[in-house]
């Protein structure tokens, strides 16, 4: 929850409590009644707003829709980091613990042997149900010593038994193999998350511009812009954005009841995936490609190893290399994505690579040159370029960069909002939808103001 006045933001219940106190504007607002408490605002916000918050953002994005406030002809995505409401160094990495939980592993291994050995047992040891096992291993101990009435030392000076130095390593095994159990159910797909907030996940915030800046616990806010309003938001735990795409435009086309046809993005969604999605939906794509910059370079247009300067033989579907050598397929691979797409993979070698002069230019290999080609990913980015290179594709750019990437700035800039004050995926999401209802309610009446409603996109500037 935000309120606004005099262009000042103010986000902490407390301040709003101090303000509804102090504040003249707030009192007027208040209409004489007595100013709530600050836990009176957060239960409100994060407990009775919450449920109701989602649906009317949508309501008055389907108004919009009714009254024509908005084109309906494209919506401009993009995407940016914001710092969660957690602690720097309070992260879990996936990595570390799958480290940690092999090496526990292998001590658990030896000591089932020891363990089968002193008491004559046949306990096994595997990847499957590790706490289930030691479980079973704790309470034949406990039964153990019970039965045979061997008595716990603690403390300095008191000798302990050997059944009882097994039961606390077991036990010792048995908790540190919940905690790893913990984590593995909090990763989701993820490489690390934060231990003050498990929904947020460490990634490199767009302010930091040092080379080795720290990693910081956030969420991927993700935004939709048509004539200037926001029509959808999202918050997702990806640290690129072209894992979002599909499942941000599902969410847009399910709460908003309407479908766009053509999405204006910029490189960070191109992906075959993506691009398979928009044709299966019939939604034409503006997706600006990874590499259109470079394109225009001359150094890469001299880089001999690259697909894109070599001839491409459609009869013979082969690649010819700058030595007028030919690329013939050597054989078929798939590639498959995070969330389970595969993509059908060429691979291109060349009929001899030896005795050539440009080999040093051309491969780092030993062998000879290999190309790894996705047809259906070419056809499609090459349709995609052909969008953007259009003067509807080249308005719908300009406007991206203006609109979408314009709203962030408010967000962040002019509203002050750099970083969350609620935890969790849900209570994060609250803010950011409070965020987006104010900044279009502020957008329309801007428009209003100026009588510019009619006007969904800004006109190119001739050079």
């Amino acid at each position: 929850m935000a309120w606004q006045v005099w262009n000042v933001a103010i986000y902490s219940s407390r301040k709003i409590e101090k303000a509804c106190r102090r504040d003249i504007n707030f009192m007027w607002l208040l209409s004489g009644q007595k100013a709530p408490d600050h836990t009176t605002i957060a239960r409100f916000r994060t407990g009775f707003l919450a449920d109701a918050c989602e649906d009317l953002f949508y309501q008055f994005v389907r108004k919009l829709f009714e009254r024509r406030f908005v084109s309906g002809e494209t919506l401009f995505i993009d995407g940016t980091k914001l710092e969660a409401c957690a602690n720097k160094y309070t992260f879990v990495w996936k990595k570390s613990v799958g480290r940690w939980e092999s090496r526990m592993s292998e001590k658990i291994g030896a000591a089932i042997q020891l363990l089968n050995a002193e008491y004559s047992c046949c306990f096994s040891w595997s990847q499957d149900e590790r706490a289930v096992k030691l479980q079973e291993i704790c309470n034949y101990l406990n039964i153990y010593c019970r039965e045979h009435q061997i008595s716990m030392a603690y403390g300095r000076g008191n000798r302990k038994s050997i059944h009882q130095k097994y039961l606390e390593m077991f036990e010792k095994f048995l908790s540190r193999q919940m905690l790893y159990d913990l984590h593995h159910s909090r990763f989701e797909g993820r490489n690390s998350y934060s231990k003050t907030d498990p929904d947020a996940t460490f990634m490199h915030m767009k302010d930091d511009h040092m080379r080795n800046a720290q990693l910081k616990p956030g969420y991927n806010v993700q935004i939709g812009v048509d004539s200037e309003f926001i029509i959808s938001a999202g918050i997702f735990q990806d640290r690129s954005d072209y894992g979002t795409l599909i499942p941000f435009l599902k969410e847009q086309e399910n709460k908003s009841g309407y479908r766009y046809p053509s999405i204006t993005a910029d490189a960070g969604y191109e992906r075959e995936e993506n691009y398979v999605y928009l044709e299966e939906t019939g939604q034409t794509p503006y997706i600006k490609p990874q590499l259109y910059e470079k394109w225009k370079k001359r150094s890469f247009k001299k880089d001999i190893s690259r697909r894109e300067n070599m001839r491409y033989l459609e009869e013979g579907d082969v690649y010819v290399c700058h030595n007028n050598r030919l690329l013939w397929p050597a054989g078929m691979t798939s590639r498959k994505s995070v969330s389970g797409y595969r993509s059908r993979v060429t691979i291109y070698e060349c009929e001899d690579c030896s005795g050539c002069k440009h080999r040093e230019k051309c491969t780092k290999s030993k062998k000879n040159k290999k190309l790894y080609v996705s047809k259906v990913f070419i056809e499609k980015q090459k349709r995609s370029y052909e969008n953007i290179r259009t003067e509807t594709g080249i308005r719908y750019r300009v406007n991206r960069s203006i609109q979408v990437e314009g709203a962030f700035g408010v967000l962040k800039t002019d509203y002050e909002f750099q970083r969350f004050l609620l935890r969790g995926k849900t209570k994060v999401k609250l803010e950011v939808l409070l965020l987006c209802f104010g900044y279009n309610i502020n957008k329309l009446h801007v428009k209003i103001q100026s009588e510019r409603l009619e006007n969904y996109l800004f006109k190119v500037k001739s050079a």
